[in-house]
Order: C-alpha cells, then sequence, then structure tokens
C-alpha cells in the first residue's frame, strides 16, 4: 500500500514537473526560428567575407606581377646605363 501512495506521489510529481505546455513549445519555435535566422545572416556574411578576400588576393597576386615586371624592367635599363657609361669611360 505504502509503494502504491509513493508511486502514485512520484508519478503526479514527474507528470506536474514534465510536461511542456502549448506556449513553452511555442517560445521555443520562436526562439529556434530566431536562431535560424541568425545563422543564416551569418553564413550570408561569412560569404561575402571569403569573396572579398578571395579579390583581395586576387588583386594582389596581380599586384606582385606587375612590381616584378617593373623591378626587372628597371634592372635592364640599369644595365644598359652601365654598358653606356663604360662605353664612355673607355674613350
Amino acid at each position: 500500500m505504502k509503494l502504491l501512495k509513493l508511486s502514485t506521489v512520484v508519478l503526479t510529481a514527474g507528470l506536474a514537473v514534465g510536461c511542456a505546455t502549448n506556449s513553452d513549445i511555442e517560445n521555443l519555435q520562436g526562439q529556434i526560428n530566431t536562431l535560424k535566422t541568425d545563422v543564416s545572416s551569418a553564413k550570408s556574411a561569412a560569404n561575402s567575407a571569403n569573396s572579398a578576400a578571395t579579390d583581395a588576393a586576387s588583386k594582389a597576386s596581380a599586384a606582385e606581377a606587375a612590381a616584378n615586371r617593373a623591378a626587372r624592367s628597371a634592372d635592364e635599363v640599369n644595365q644598359k646605363l652601365d654598358r653606356i657609361l663604360n662605353g664612355v669611360m673607355k674613350k
């Protein structure tokens, strides 16, 4: 008999504590929807940042290539000037 009373009390307490109301579920669903929106926005921002970084890397690579061409051209002009100067000095 004591076991039956104890079981009834435990079952009643478990149901009272463990039951979620519709408003609780709607509240949680609202929070989930907000999180989904936030995640989508974060994903969009990350994709934009990735695109900008890729574009910046491409421009940096092009700038490096242009700088290398300018350095080679400057070296060639320097060598020509050295040859001209050496030719003038020999005369």
